[in-house]
């Protein structure tokens, strides 16, 4: 660059070092949204962002860097976007404990990746029970099928499998026993607890809601991380600025 427009060396590092990215003012309204987090190098690091942006023009309308994803995080993030002066009219969340309860008087639409990659936790990508097979299969029609079609097939699985969940076997604990088939149990409550909100964009087909966070997961932090690693030599001062002048500049 010192040799393309003439300036020196010390001169480019001190202009980049202390520019500070344009923050964008965008029109109140009410939004449609998308919330994710994401996290930068290692875990020690707690180097993380959060972002809420808009499913309707694909731009971030609040974000926030943190170093853990609680609670009190999202808490924070919705105060910004009111404080903007935006109404949210619906949200896709991807299922993290507590969160839901944030928008109690708001549509809410769990995000189905991050429920198939649940039940893949729990049942493994190559399970081999038959009645986990069967679940996972289950799992995989989501955005397919209608919510009756989902509650009859998932009601009538259960129903096929009820005494196979229910074995258990003794051990030395107080209880004396536990159940054989733990992380089967684990995925279909699972299913249980986020089924009121795995077709809410079907309940409310004007708001445009997401079925998944793919407008930040795929749409945005894969490409930031991608920056990220061209930049790994920079440090987190110089991190958070690209961060900034990244997410300010994203139309898609």
């Amino acid at each position: 660059m010192s040799k393309k427009y003439g300036y020196s060396r010390e001169w480019l590092q001190d202009k980049i070092h202390n520019f500070n990215p344009k923050l964008n003012s965008i029109k109140p309204r009410e939004v449609t949204i998308v919330i994710d987090a994401t996290f930068f190098g290692k875990k020690k690091d707690k180097f993380g962002l959060i972002v809420a942006k808009d499913t309707e023009l694909k731009i971030p309308i609040a974000y926030n860097f943190i170093e853990t994803e609680t609670k009190e995080v999202y808490t924070n993030l919705i105060e910004q976007i009111k404080d903007r002066g935006f109404k949210i009219k619906a949200v896709t969340l991807d299922g993290k404990p507590g969160i839901f309860s944030l928008f109690n008087d708001i549509p809410i639409q769990m995000c189905h990746f991050h429920m198939k990659a649940i039940i893949t936790r729990k049942l493994t990508r190559n399970p081999k029970l038959k009645a986990s097979i069967e679940l996972k299969k289950i799992v995989s029609y989501l955005g397919n099928i209608s919510y009756c079609r989902f509650v009859y097939m998932l009601s009538a699985w259960h129903k096929r499998h009820e005494e196979f969940l229910n074995e258990k076997k003794e051990d030395e604990s107080k209880r004396g026993w536990h159940y054989k088939h733990k992380n089967l149990r684990s995925a279909y409550r699972s299913l249980k607890r986020f089924l009121p909100y795995l077709f809410t964009y079907k309940n409310y087909p004007d708001l445009n809601i997401q079925t998944t966070t793919n407008l930040l997961d795929g749409g945005c932090f894969s490409t930031l991380k991608d920056l990220l690693k061209v930049h790994r030599g920079i440090d987190r001062k110089m991190k958070r600025k690209l961060i900034v002048y990244f997410i300010e500049n994203r139309r898609k």
